[in-house]
């Protein structure tokens, strides 16, 4: 196992590895991922041994054979992960990364100079895959785009479909555009761009009449021919189908997900797709999506990145 310091070559892209199957999962889409792109693969995995040593000190102390244990599998979890890796893509350069921190400050740390960092959907309590906490931690507070790796109900990683990108006008919206151009390109495939009206008010069939849906399908196509106009003519050779809604976006974009290889939403946006890190859209995207869901802040698309 090559473990190596923090400062490493800026662009890298890092997966968690927590031993479970589904950070394996997501270490070999990531080698494919970052073979794609020309980048670097960073294994990295979090000890977690601040909270142990507290643990095991009130019984008498933390012995040094314990220490070793727990650092011997987390080098037999990092090993077995990059032997997975490797087997795969022989050319594709791999390092790993241990830190006796937590797992999400590891990854929010390594975060500040990746191209992107990825995740599995599941995984052990307490490290990586627990939804509520790590993970939610890392999507929330990551300097860059991180992905969530989700299989389809077979458990399969889908790799045909669409991009699927939510757009609402806002300023993390265009960084999500960027980044879901860029992954239809790289992808081959075609790129649907999703506009919501979502109002809760309007949900009862009763008030929802007096919203006549020629005029939600007007308003939703001018947001999408002004948001899309500069990023088609950059990237003539990615077909877009631009669809418009007038309820939940949550609804609509896991309905996506189910024929999609990727969701790419903002970090936090408005109007239909306002609270889409933080609030239930997220969560529901992060684990019920069909696909890989990628979460963009504005300052750290992959748009002008080497495709």
């Amino acid at each position: 196992m090559s473990e190596q310091s923090v400062e490493h070559s800026a662009g890298d892209v890092i997966v968690g590895i927590d031993g479970s199957a589904g950070s394996l999962t997501a270490a070999r889409w990531a080698a494919g991922f970052a073979t794609e792109r020309g980048r670097a693969l960073r294994l990295a995995h979090g000890m977690e041994l601040v909270g142990t040593a507290k643990l095991v000190s009130t019984s008498g102390g933390v012995t040094s054979s314990l220490l070793e244990a727990l650092k011997e599998n987390s080098r037999h979890l990092l090993d077995r992960a990059e032997e997975a890796v490797t087997a795969e893509t022989p050319d594709l350069a791999v390092s790993t990364r241990v830190s006796v921190g937590s797992a999400a400050a590891l990854l929010i740390e390594e975060s500040a100079g990746a191209y992107t960092v990825i995740l599995g959907a599941t995984g052990n309590v307490g490290v990586l895959g627990h939804i509520g906490s790590t993970l939610l931690t890392v999507v929330s507070r990551a300097h860059g785009p991180v992905i969530v790796v989700r299989t389809d109900a077979e458990g399969a990683i889908r790799s045909t479909g669409p991009v699927v990108v939510g757009v609402d006008g806002s300023p993390v919206s265009e960084a999500a555009l960027a980044t879901a151009f860029t992954e239809a390109a790289v992808r081959r495939t075609d790129l649907v761009a999703i506009h919501v009206h979502y109002d809760r008010r309007l949900e009862s069939e009763r008030l929802r009449k007096f919203l006549p849906e020629i005029e939600v399908e007007n308003a939703g196509q001018e947001v999408l021919g002004e948001r899309l106009a500069g990023w088609q003519e950059e990237f003539p050779d990615v077909t877009v189908l631009r669809k418009t809604y007038s309820d939940n976006p949550t609804a609509r974009l896991r309905e996506w997900s189910d024929s999609a290889q990727l969701v790419v939403v903002g970090s936090r946006g408005r109007g239909g797709f306002t609270g889409l890190l933080l609030g239930s859209t997220s969560h529901s995207l992060v684990q019920h999506a069909g696909c890989p869901v990628m979460v963009v802040r504005p300052e750290n698309s992959t748009e002008g990145r080497d495709r």
